[in-house]
């Protein structure tokens, strides 16, 4: 028998608008579930048990009064800890907001609240979310569902892994180079990265950068467009939240919940194992060559291309840098001791660059934006892997070599996720079946400029076309073997930076 806690979001918010389902019952299902499963892979890291448990109540008692309820009403959702929660410790996973509890939330998590969403609690994240390991010094290592000893990938590590487990059906994340991608990947779950303003985010430091996004995730691509459906709007706030000219593609949650049907057979399918430069491991190309291979006969056209990416690697690393110089300069000045590598990384990099160096990494952004636009004019739909290894222990930082090819710095193993970062274009991770490790295998689907309900559109037919095949299914974790695991706290380096 299904619990409440492992009902799709969508089928969970029927139930409880027919009174079939009570919100109190949903979310005591998955704090039980948190409960059983999260010691031994520590994904929900602060929990607002008492004032979850009143707004559900609250949520229920709405549902019985027959008021018009939201489209996340009485759904618990897991808020990644780097969106700030009124009242519930926010701490961005470093020890200099160890003990930091925000009068305000943010404006994605006071959205999904005006929509009836129940705030359950955080889920980790690395510090200040650098780096795609989620690891960090106040609430240690989250473990892969599929094995604790494995990386969830990051930064969103927290809230892919309490999807996988049933935690909770709905969590936030954030994207910058694939941290809602990647983990989704490793988790078997769905990401979702969004046009940049598309969610706003008016906490950016360099407000025009459209490199970091909020985006959904969830356990199917339905799901994950409910949950869109809530975050999106064009608030001012954000200079990126503005609508694109003709496509209206922003803050009109119509587009997005129900989503439009995409018929695969009307458009033209591009295929790449790596955009002709990432490192990708064998054993993922060999995974994503199955799923390719599936997804082919259902487009009226296939074949393999990708846009050139040339310039991407260097681009993506001096624009970072800059994003972390904006945001972390005077943390690290001031108290570096208390700060990460990762993050002391980042800023240093940022340092070591001129002017002109970020002139060019800006011109190579440009030209390669352009070299998307013109690509997706002869192709409708591209896909690739949504990471370029399989999932490795966390105690390794960052993969330094794949298949011996040594990675070019301690990003350049993101470099799927990142090229498309660069151009702007929405993108979405979909769970297909597991690679030859046994281990989830997640495919990214890539859409033309704009087209956030389109692209998510097709992962949904692509979805139910691989529903009925184990090997391409959404993978599922074994919980029975979670809940008789040690606790993942209790592993060697389990709290720190590295």
């Amino acid at each position: 028998m299904t619990e409440p806690c492992d009902l799709d979001a969508l089928d969970a918010r029927r139930l409880i608008g027919r009174k079939a389902l009570s919100p109190v019952e949903l979310l005591e299902s998955c704090l039980a579930r948190i409960e059983a499963v999260n010691p031994a892979v520590n994904a929900m890291v602060a929990l607002d048990t008492d004032r979850a448990r009143a707004a559900a109540q609250a949520a229920e008692a709405a549902v019985m009064r027959g008021e018009a309820l939201g489209a996340l009403h009485g759904l618990p959702v897991g808020i990644k800890d780097l969106e700030e929660t009124a009242g519930l410790r926010t701490t961005f996973g470093s020890p200099l907001y160890r003990d930091h509890v925000p009068q305000q939330d943010w404006l994605s998590v006071a959205a999904i609240r005006r929509a009836g969403g129940i705030v359950l609690g955080k889920t980790n994240t690395p510090e200040f979310g650098a780096g795609a390991n989620t690891r960090n010094a106040v609430y240690g290592a989250t473990g892969n569902p599929f094995d604790p000893r494995l990386s969830a990938a990051g930064s969103s590590g927290g809230s892919a892994v309490a999807l996988a487990c049933g935690m909770a059906p709905l969590c936030s994340g954030s994207d910058m180079g694939g941290s809602l991608r990647n983990p989704a990947a490793f988790a078997g779950v769905v990401g979702f990265r969004p046009s940049p303003g598309l969610v706003p985010l008016p906490t950016r430091p360099l407000g025009w950068s459209g490199l970091g996004v909020l985006g959904p995730m969830a356990r199917n691509v339905a799901d994950a467009a409910l949950m869109l459906s809530a975050m999106a709007s064009d608030d001012a706030a954000d200079p990126l939240a503005y609508t694109l000219h003709g496509a209206a593609v922003r803050g009109v949650p119509a587009l997005y919940d129900p989503l439009p049907r995409v018929d695969l057979a009307r458009l033209r399918l591009a295929v790449s194992e790596d955009f002709g430069q990432a490192p990708v491991e064998r054993v993922v190309r060999e995974a994503f060559r199955r799923a390719a291979a599936a997804a082919a006969p259902l487009f009226a056209a296939s074949e393999a291309a990708h846009p050139d990416c040339s310039g991407g690697d260097e681009a993506f690393q001096v624009l970072r840098a800059a994003n972390f110089l904006a945001a972390h300069r005077e943390r690290v000045r001031a108290r570096p001791e208390m700060v990460g590598p990762n993050v002391r990384g980042n800023v240093e990099e940022g340092l070591r660059y001129t002017l002109e160096d970020y002139a060019r990494a800006g011109t190579a952004q440009t030209q390669l934006y352009r070299r998307f636009l013109a690509f997706f004019e002869r192709h409708d739909v591209l896909i690739t892997p949504a990471i370029t290894v399989s999932p490795r222990p966390w105690r390794e930082l960052y993969p330094r070599e794949i298949d011996g090819q040594p990675t070019r710095s301690y990003v350049h193993w993101l470099a799927l996720a990142y090229y498309v970062t660069l151009a702007g274009h929405p993108a979405v991770c979909l769970p297909v079946g597991r690679d030859a490790h046994g281990l989830p295998f997640g495919l990214q689907i890539v859409g033309p400029r704009g087209g956030d309900a389109f692209v998510l559109g097709v992962a949904a037919a692509l979805e139910e076309a691989f529903a009925g095949d184990p090997g391409l299914a959404r993978p599922v974790p074994d919980l029975a073997a979670l809940r008789a695991a040690p606790p993942i706290s209790g592993m060697e380096g389990f709290l720190g930076f590295d």
